[in-house]
């Protein structure tokens, strides 16, 4: 006697319930949706964080200021002087600074020269040979300075030599580009504006300051 087979049906769902084909294609378009807007969300991070870099960066790196221009550490070698005459005649060192330690890049100058001035008279002039500084840094150079009275025709002279303290000023004027990222170049000028006061009884300096 032959055995009853039995047709087989496909399993429904545990709810009872079967999903359509529609109800299908409706989940899969909202996977892509929601991917699109991942997609827009990172995109948004990215661009915002571009900004910040680039603001950041226009505020530090891409800024240039003014690099300075000065004196300093002056050791006198010799300082003579006559109130009665009056008349003076001295020598010292001194270091020429060019300051760049404000700025993201390297300061290319030009040559110039520094002029020592008593109330407006020239004394003496010193020359500055061209150069660069680099990027965050500064640059020392020595100078050998003979300063003397001769040429003056001040009549404040002998009065000053009296009451002890000597002083007189030195100005230049630099220029020159700073290269930023070997990308930008902008042009700047840096002046020097020194007071440089000698202690006459003592022959040494008693001050030094630059503007």
């Amino acid at each position: 006697m032959a055995e009853k087979t039995n047709p087989a049906y496909p399993l429904a769902p545990s709810n009872g319930y079967t999903r359509s084909d529609g109800e299908s294609q409706l989940s899969a378009d909202e996977l892509k949706r929601k991917k699109r807007i991942k997609l827009a969300i990172y995109i948004t991070i990215f661009v915002v964080f571009q900004i910040i870099v680039i603001t950041a960066m226009s505020l530090t790196v891409m800024k240039v200021k003014n690099p300075r221009f000065r004196l300093g550490n002056i050791k006198v070698q010799s300082f003579e002087y006559v109130s009665a005459t009056p008349s003076f005649d001295t020598k010292f060192t001194t270091q020429i600074k060019i300051k760049n330690s404000a700025n993201w890049g390297s300061y290319k100058f030009g040559a110039a020269n520094i002029t020592f001035q008593y109330r407006g008279e020239t004394l003496a002039v010193i020359d500055v040979a061209k150069g660069k500084a680099g990027w965050l840094s500064t640059i020392k150079r020595t100078a050998e300075v003979s300063l003397n009275s001769t040429a003056m025709t001040n009549i404040n002279l002998g009065s000053e030599l009296s009451s002890g303290v000597l002083t007189l000023n030195s100005v230049g004027r630099l220029n020159g580009k700073v290269a930023i990222m070997f990308i930008m170049k902008k042009k700047k000028a840096t002046n020097m504006n020194c007071t440089i006061a000698f202690n006459v009884a003592a022959k040494n300096l008693k001050s030094l300051h630059c503007k």
